[in-house]
Protein backbone atom coordinates (compact mmCIF):
# COMPACT_ATOMS: atom_id res chain seq x y z
CA UNK A 1 0.00 0.00 0.00
CA UNK A 2 2.83 2.36 0.84
CA UNK A 3 4.54 1.68 -2.50
CA UNK A 4 1.26 2.28 -4.36
CA UNK A 5 0.91 5.70 -2.74
CA UNK A 6 4.48 6.52 -3.65
CA UNK A 7 3.99 5.43 -7.28
CA UNK A 8 0.74 7.42 -7.57
CA UNK A 9 2.46 10.47 -6.10
CA UNK A 10 5.35 10.21 -8.57
CA UNK A 11 2.90 9.77 -11.47
CA UNK A 12 0.95 12.83 -10.32
CA UNK A 13 4.14 14.93 -10.13
CA UNK A 14 5.24 13.74 -13.60
CA UNK A 15 1.82 14.56 -15.05
CA UNK A 16 1.95 18.01 -13.46
CA UNK A 17 5.44 18.63 -14.89
CA UNK A 18 4.27 17.53 -18.36
CA UNK A 19 1.27 19.86 -18.18
CA UNK A 20 3.45 22.80 -17.15
CA UNK A 21 5.94 22.02 -19.92
CA UNK A 22 3.15 21.84 -22.51
CA UNK A 23 1.74 25.17 -21.26
CA UNK A 24 5.13 26.86 -21.50
CA UNK A 25 5.85 25.47 -24.97
CA UNK A 26 2.42 26.45 -26.32
CA UNK A 27 2.52 30.03 -25.00
CA UNK A 28 5.70 31.54 -26.42
CA UNK A 29 4.11 34.68 -27.89
CA UNK A 30 5.72 37.83 -26.52
CA UNK A 31 3.57 40.37 -24.72
CA UNK A 32 4.25 43.64 -22.99
CA UNK A 33 2.06 44.64 -20.06
CA UNK A 34 1.02 48.26 -19.61
CA UNK A 35 0.09 49.32 -16.06
CA UNK A 36 -0.44 52.94 -14.97
CA UNK A 37 1.63 54.23 -17.87
CA UNK A 38 4.52 51.89 -17.18
CA UNK A 39 5.26 49.40 -19.96
CA UNK A 40 6.93 46.17 -18.96
CA UNK A 41 9.51 44.30 -21.04
CA UNK A 42 8.52 41.91 -23.83
CA UNK A 43 8.14 38.51 -22.16
CA UNK A 44 6.48 35.27 -23.24
CA UNK A 45 2.89 34.82 -22.07
CA UNK A 46 3.81 31.74 -20.05
CA UNK A 47 6.54 33.57 -18.15
CA UNK A 48 4.20 36.49 -17.45
CA UNK A 49 1.57 34.14 -16.02
CA UNK A 50 4.09 32.19 -13.95
CA UNK A 51 5.49 35.44 -12.51
CA UNK A 52 1.96 36.63 -11.68
CA UNK A 53 1.29 33.29 -9.95
CA UNK A 54 4.49 33.54 -7.90
CA UNK A 55 3.78 37.15 -6.90
CA UNK A 56 0.29 36.11 -5.80
CA UNK A 57 1.71 33.20 -3.83
CA UNK A 58 3.94 35.65 -1.94
CA UNK A 59 1.40 38.45 -1.46
CA UNK A 60 -1.42 36.17 -0.25
CA UNK A 61 0.34 34.75 2.84
CA UNK A 62 1.88 38.15 3.66
CA UNK A 63 -1.58 39.77 3.65
CA UNK A 64 -2.98 36.90 5.70
CA UNK A 65 -0.22 37.27 8.25
CA UNK A 66 -0.68 41.06 8.40
CA UNK A 67 -4.45 40.82 8.81
CA UNK A 68 -4.01 38.12 11.44
CA UNK A 69 -1.62 40.32 13.39
CA UNK A 70 -3.96 43.31 13.28
CA UNK A 71 -6.95 41.23 14.39
CA UNK A 72 -4.95 39.73 17.27
CA UNK A 73 -3.81 43.21 18.31
CA UNK A 74 -7.39 44.52 18.27
CA UNK A 75 -8.54 41.52 20.35
CA UNK A 76 -5.80 42.23 22.89
CA UNK A 77 -6.86 45.89 23.12
CA UNK A 78 -10.49 44.87 23.56
CA UNK A 79 -9.55 42.37 26.29
CA UNK A 80 -7.53 45.01 28.19
CA UNK A 81 -10.45 47.44 28.38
Amino acid sequence: MRNLKRVLFVLFILLLILMILAFVLENQQSVSLLFLGWAGPQLPVSLTLVLALLVGMVIGPVLGWFLGCTSRASRKLTALR
